[in-house]
């Protein structure tokens, strides 16, 4: 008999699970855009935005998911012709590294595979080979949410420095933000790009572009930006209007502002050690699973592992076993594996990944822990064990 009836539990990497605050928030009838208070909202969310991303540069928002705002950060500052250089540690580098060679730019990639972070060395001889300084950008993903490696952003900043190379730096931080610490500031990001739907605990539909005044000084050179991603308006509105270039999503935004108050209420440095804290309990219990079996985290070191998703493997057909398993006997739904480039395993189905971004805390973290237990018990896939036990040292741990 399943047992999934009941709130489900969704341990995705994004859309992550949003809380009955934001929820209730947006449970409103459509107000008057033209209304000044909604002007009055938006413009006392910028400064919040920019307090979780750390920094006192600029913002613009727009309607669209996280690929919309690759989009408007390349086409603000990458002009056709131009190159960027994207060192790539999951699918979501190739992905922006796509959306480049869209908008017309020279794409060089240093590819680094699916399981260790962007090494600043690897950068450094690339930038140094460009003697002409073509490079206008590296594109840098903080957290590939494919992988879940989590690269070293400021060790990329002090090799432009060291090398004095003039190129922009952008980071994605669509899985990271409001998860795994991130300082755009001190990290020296020229640009920053997010979305909606993971840390920030609001449904997709929201793109964040935040840049500092280098940045804003190469839009100003540009020779043709598109209006709709053009992103000077938007930072600076004169208008309630003016920040989405249209008609505003007016219940993103109710949603938006109850996040953003939860995340006040709790200290940004408090919730990035609540998932250092939850990460490390599933952690512990993959390391016990992998002591017998196939099952295995995609990410050796622990260092180089996001504190928002986790990618594992148990080969196929054992990962869509065990996800559908989860799903159905249980309520509690695991992402797929999505672009991991495995000669024997092409469809991906022995990889699956846990989400554990936003709205999440210790009883959801043991309840997900305790679930893929019983699914690897229920269906005779070999593990080692002691996993829970594992799991709740870590929670303890002083």
């Amino acid at each position: 008999m399943p047992l999934s009836n009941g709130r489900p539990h969704m341990a995705l990497p994004g859309p992550s699970m949003m809380p009955d605050r934001v929820l209730q928030a947006m449970h409103q009838p459509a107000p008057d855009i033209y209304d000044p208070e909604l002007h009055r909202m938006m413009a006392g969310m910028v400064p919040d935005l920019c307090a979780v991303a750390r920094t006192r540069g600029h913002m613009a928002m727009y309607i669209c998911n996280g690929h919309g705002a690759w989009e408007a950060a390349l086409s603000n500052t990458v002009a056709p012709g131009d190159t960027v250089l994207v060192p790539t540690t999951g699918r979501f580098g190739h992905g922006w590294a796509e959306m480049a060679q869209g908008v017309g730019a020279n794409v060089e990639i240093i590819e680094h595979g699916r399981k260790v972070p962007i090494d600043p060395q690897r950068l450094r001889t690339a930038l140094e080979a460009d003697k002409g300084q073509k490079i206008k950008a590296v594109l840098a993903v903080h957290v590939d949410t494919s992988s879940s490696v989590r690269s070293d952003i400021a060790s990329l900043r002090g090799v432009l420095d060291e090398v004095g190379h003039p190129a922009l730096l952008m980071v994605d931080c669509i899985a990271s933000l409001g998860c795994d610490r991130f300082e755009m500031d001190a990290w020296g990001a020229d640009v920053m790009v997010t979305g909606s739907q993971k840390g920030l605990m609001v449904p997709p539909g929201l793109g964040f572009v935040f840049f500092n005044d280098r940045a804003a000084d190469v839009r100003r050179a540009m020779p043709r930006v598109t209006r709709y991603w053009d992103w000077t308006a938007r930072a600076e509105p004169e208008m309630f209007y003016q920040y989405f270039g249209g008609t505003a999503p007016t219940h993103h935004l109710y949603g938006l502002r109850a996040a953003l108050d939860m995340i006040h209420e709790e200290g940004i440095e408090n919730i990035w050690a609540r998932h250092a804290r939850l990460a490390q309990a599933l952690w512990a219990a993959g390391e016990a699973w992998a002591a017998e079996g196939p099952f295995r985290l995609n990410v050796a070191e622990r260092a180089h592992r996001s504190h928002a998703v986790t990618a594992a493997q148990l080969g196929a057909p054992h990962g869509d076993r065990l996800r559908a398993w989860c799903r159905d006997e249980a309520g509690v739904t695991l992402g797929i594996g999505l672009g991991v480039e495995d000669p024997e395993d092409p469809t991906s189905s022995g990889y699956f990944r846990f989400g554990h971004m936003g709205h999440v805390n210790a009883h959801g973290m043991l309840g997900m822990i305790g679930v893929v237990e019983a699914a690897l018990t229920a269906l005779d896939i070999p593990h080692g064990g002691g996993a829970v036990d594992a799991a709740v040292a870590a929670l303890t741990a002083a």
